[in-house]
């Protein structure tokens, strides 16, 4: 088990944390959620003790080990994979080093044979003979093929260094494992091999993620940091989300409502520990949600972006026309001889290991790109309003958020102007603040607001989740479900594609696989998973 006690983290006069007291049990996976900057991967190095907090502090049950998912993917370069998964047991390590040593020695002496049979009883105990096919199956189920074990990770690129280090956090069953984002860089079947191993770990996991999906998954409760404060909640992120935004909003109706919005809170927590997860620890859960009362859940005190695109004009029946397609990047077609059609009603979700080829898709659709063979056309009724997946070069300007936005809006009018800047958190002094100084994440809302501007039919969104908060990914979430004109967009938000796409286009070396599908139909189904076989080999 780990807790702290009384944690307190200061920056200056800043404090990221105040007085924080959890704890954290085995058996149980924990989501910690919160905006961007208000800590998360920053309580978990407090909690590996790579940081020291100002004041209070963690308690560890004694003898249990600690693992984190590192972040530095070059630590580790001089390396081979094999050795660097071990690596992630500290202990188990240092002594396969120490007993390396004494047994290259040319002179061993007595005492050496002493320490040696010392280091061969711990070993044991530590599994130690287990230690390197543990994490060649660690590495198999991460996609990381055996031809590579032997290799050094210099040798790797970032993706397969990301799952070997994932890898190194889970070997050796820790006590306590700590996983920041763990998901980035892995496919669907990467995710999918981790959601199945951390629900049958029977130890304590803490998790960071923006993949709504994942946390659904895996979680057993959530952890919500607010206001330097940590709040723990019973249940998934979708519990957590759906009874906090029920609580919000009881918090604002009038008393004589009161009683009707407590039963709906009340009746949607029986439905819901009714749908718990397939998880073995499904039951105990289902007991602790069963016991919840209203006064247990409070209404969350963070802000969603209003996103809402709103076309100025229907769609008609003709939309989109892609006639062999080809486009040419250093010699390499990224794109050969694509063909499709878009149909009034389509949201089509545009998947594939290929990153290139998605963006060189959608930049051509632009008109950023010429295609070197084919050709493409828009229906007459259709406007188009692009998210590109790079949106540096739109704020290397001086222009404060109102005139920058001004640019890009037919109303030239402040209060109009600002009217869609403050729909995405951008208020007050915040809307003069110069977008050349923007993080990524207000970068992405600046980007809505210009496309909200425009009152597209057709939106065409490349990776838009990136560099978002759980709670601007729900509300762009929310907005692209309800809108009623045409969607063409690239995720690796499972949630996102899921409940967004009717359709799911898949570009592979071989051409395209085209289903009127959701995605996780289209994922689970056994005639698609025989063509992409074909595909791809």
């Amino acid at each position: 088990m780990i807790s702290t006690n009384g944690v307190t983290l200061r920056y200056g006069k800043r404090a990221l944390f105040e007085d924080v007291t959890i704890k954290f049990t085995p058996g149980n996976c924990y989501g910690l959620i919160g905006a961007n900057g208000a800590g998360k991967s920053t309580f978990l190095k407090i909690l590996a003790g790579e940081i020291e907090s100002t004041s209070g502090e963690v308690l560890l049950t004694p003898g249990e080990r600690v693992a984190i998912l590192k972040q530095n993917h070059f630590e580790f370069d001089e390396f081979d994979v094999i050795k660097t998964v071990i690596m992630g047991h500290k202990r188990l390590y240092e002594i396969m080093e120490e007993k390396d040593a004494i047994y290259a020695k040319a002179d061993f002496s007595d005492a050496d044979g002493m320490r040696a049979g010392e280091l061969e009883g711990e070993f044991a105990d530590l599994n130690g003979w287990s230690a390197e096919p543990e994490a060649a199956e660690l590495l198999e189920g991460l996609g990381i093929p055996v031809e590579l074990h032997s290799k050094q990770m210099k040798e790797l690129d970032g993706s397969q260094k990301v799952r070997v280090l994932l890898a190194q956090s889970l070997l050796g069953n820790p006590d306590i494992l700590l996983l920041d984002e763990p998901t980035n860089h892995l496919d669907y079947e990467s995710i999918k091999w981790l959601e199945n191993f951390l629900a049958n770990y029977e130890n304590t996991v803490i998790v960071v993620s923006h993949d709504r999906h994942f946390l659904n998954q895996v979680c057993t409760h959530i952890a919500d940091i607010d206001f330097g404060k940590i709040q723990l909640y019973v249940g998934n992120y979708d519990f957590w989300y759906e009874s906090s935004q029920l609580a919000l909003q009881l918090s604002k109706n009038s008393n004589k409502k009161k009683e009707e919005k407590i039963k709906e809170l009340e009746e949607f927590i029986r439905r819901f520990s009714a749908n718990a997860s397939k998880s073995k620890q499904a039951t105990s859960r289902k007991k602790q949600l069963d016991k919840i009362t209203f006064d247990d859940i409070k209404p969350s005190n963070r802000k969603y972006p209003f996103i809402d695109f709103k076309p100025e004009r229907e769609v008609g029946n003709e939309v989109l026309t892609v006639s062999g397609l080809t486009v040419i990047v250093d010699g390499v077609k990224v794109l050969d001889n694509i063909s499709f059609n878009v149909h009034k009603g389509d949201k089509i979700a545009f998947v594939g290991p290929d990153e290139l080829a998605k963006t060189m898709l959608f930049r051509t659709l632009m008109g950023e790109i010429t295609p070197d063979s084919g050709e493409f056309k828009w229906g007459i009724t259709t406007t188009q309003a692009y998210f590109p997946k790079d949106s540096d070069e739109y704020f290397d300007t001086d222009l404060n958020l109102v005139d920058w936005l001004r640019q890009f809006s037919k109303d030239q009018d402040e209060t109009f102007v600002r009217g869609f800047l403050g729909r995405m958190l951008f208020s007050g002094e915040e809307s003069l603040k110069k977008a050349s100084v923007l993080s990524g994440g207000e970068k992405v809302r600046c980007m809505f607001s210009r496309m909200m501007c425009k009152g597209a039919n057709v939106v065409v969104l490349d990776e838009p989740t990136n560099h978002l908060d759980l709670e601007s990914i729900t509300a762009l979430n929310n907005s692209l479900m309800n809108f009623g004109g045409i969607v063409l967009f690239s995720s690796h938000d499972h949630q996102f594609v899921d409940t967004i796409a009717n359709r799911i286009i898949e570009l592979t070396p071989k051409g395209l696989v085209d289903r009127s599908y959701t995605y996780e139909e289209y994922l689970e189904n056994d005639t698609v998973k025989s063509l992409l076989s074909q595909m791809y080999s």
